[in-house]
C-alpha cells in the first residue's frame, strides 16, 4: 500500500505543487517490455527473477496474490494496479500458498503483439474456459527520476493503484480502459494497453510525492520549508552553475551558518556535497543512457578540470567514469 504521511505539523504542512512539478519534469518512466498474459488458476510463478529494473502490473480479471521480497502479501482483484520501484523477486500465485512458484513467468513462452509487447498464454484449454482465467498486463520499465534518484530508495517495495482512486478519481476511467482493452482484444489493444501503463504508472509515483513520500525526510522536508525548497529547485534546475554556500545562504535570505543548519537537517548532508552528489548521479546517466562524453559531461556540471570532476565522479559512484557502460564501449 502506499505509505501515508505522519500525522506531526510539519508533515502535515502543504507541498509548493510547483516545486513538485518542477522537480517531476526530469522524471523517465516508460515501459520497454510489456506483456499481455493469460493464466489458469491454479498457478504459482516466480515474478522479476534477477531483474531490478521497476515492474507494473494491472489485474485485467481475476484475483491473484503478490509476494513482495520482503514477504508481504498483497491480493489484487480486477482493476487492481501496483508498480513495484525497485523490481527484484515477486512471487505470484493464484492463491497464497506460494511456496513452490512452478517457474519463471517472465522465462514462459510468448508470442509477439506488436513493438514491445507480446503475450504469454499458459492455459489449459479444456479445463479453464476462458472467463475462468486469470488476466494480467504487465511491463519492466526504465524508471530514472534524474537528480532525484534516491527517492526510489525510499519507495515501498509495492505501491498500490487501489489507495489513490477517491484521492485521485482521474485514475478510474484509465484502469477500466485498461481493463476493456486487455479483455476485448480490439485493434491496437496492445499499443493502447502499454501506453496506459505508462501514465498509470507514472501517476502513481506523482501520488506518492504529493502524498509526502510516506514521510517528512529528504528534500520533501525541503519542499515544505517554502524558501529551502526554492534553494533546493534551483540547484536541481541548474546543477552546472557555480554555487557557492554564501550565495545559497542569500537566495534563503539567512546567514550561512542557519542555512547550512536547515539544508542538512531537511536533508541529511551538507549543501555543497548535495550539489556534488546530484551532480555525479546526472553524469551518470548522461553518459551511460545517453551516451554522453565524460569531458562534456565534466562541462557541463561546471567542472573546467576532467581530472577534478573524474576525482568526485570516482569519490560518489565508486569508479571511475570511463568505466560506465558507454564509456567503455
Amino acid at each position: 500500500m502506499l505509505d501515508r504521511p505522519s500525522g506531526n505539523a510539519s508533515s502535515n504542512a502543504p507541498l509548493d505543487t510547483d516545486l513538485v512539478s518542477e522537480l517531476l519534469l526530469g522524471m523517465r518512466l516508460v515501459g520497454v517490455d510489456y506483456r499481455r498474459v493469460e493464466l489458469s488458476p491454479p498457478f504459482s510463478y516466480a515474478f522479476g527473477e534477477g531483474d531490478a529494473r521497476a515492474k507494473f502490473l494491472f489485474v485485467a480479471r481475476g484475483v491473484v496474490v503478490l509476494r513482495s521480497p520482503s514477504g508481504v502479501l498483497h491480493r489484487m482483484t480486477a482493476g487492481d494496479a501496483a508498480l513495484l520501484p525497485r523490481g527484484g523477486l515477486h512471487l505470484l500465485g493464484s492463491s497464497e500458498d506460494l511456496s513452490q512458484p512452478c517457474a519463471d513467468l517472465g522465462k514462459l513462452s510468448k508470442s509477439p503483439l506488436c513493438t514491445l509487447v507480446s503475450e504469454i498464454k499458459a492455459c489449459d484449454d479444456f479445463a479453464c474456459p476462458p472467463a475462468d482465467r486469470v488476466l494480467l498486463f504487465s511491463a519492466c520499465m526504465d524508471f530514472d527520476l534524474g537528480s532525484m534518484h534516491p527517492l526510489i530508495s525510499m519507495m515501498p517495495e509495492v505501491m498500490r493503484v487501489d489507495t489513490l482512486v477517491n484521492r485521485y478519481p482521474e485514475i478510474l476511467p484509465m484502469l477500466e480502459a485498461m481493463a476493456r482493452e486487455a479483455r476485448d482484444g480490439r485493434a491496437g489493444y496492445a499499443g493502447i494497453l502499454a501506453r496506459l501503463a505508462d501514465v498509470v504508472a507514472a501517476s502513481i509515483v506523482r501520488a506518492w510525492v504529493e502524498c509526502g513520500c510516506g514521510d517528512a525526510t529528504g528534500w520533501i522536508a525541503a519542499l515544505r520549508d517554502p524558501k529551502l525548497g526554492r534553494v533546493l529547485v534551483a540547484l536541481h534546475r541548474e546543477p552546472g552553475r557555480t554555487w557557492t554556500l554564501a550565495e545559497l545562504a542569500r537566495q534563503m535570505g539567512v546567514s550561512r551558518s542557519v542555512f547550512a543548519e536547515r539544508f542538512v537537517a531537511a536533508t541529511g548532508i551538507p549543501p555543497l556535497r548535495y550539489l556534488t552528489e546530484m551532480r555525479m548521479r546526472l553524469a551518470a546517466q548522461w553518459i551511460a543512457r545517453d551516451g554522453v562524453p565524460v569531458e562534456t559531461a565534466a562541462l557541463r556540471l561546471g567542472y573546467g578540470s576532467q581530472a577534478a570532476f573524474s576525482r568526485a565522479f570516482k569519490r560518489v559512484v565508486g569508479y571511475p567514469p570511463s568505466r560506465t557502460p558507454a564509456a567503455a564501449a
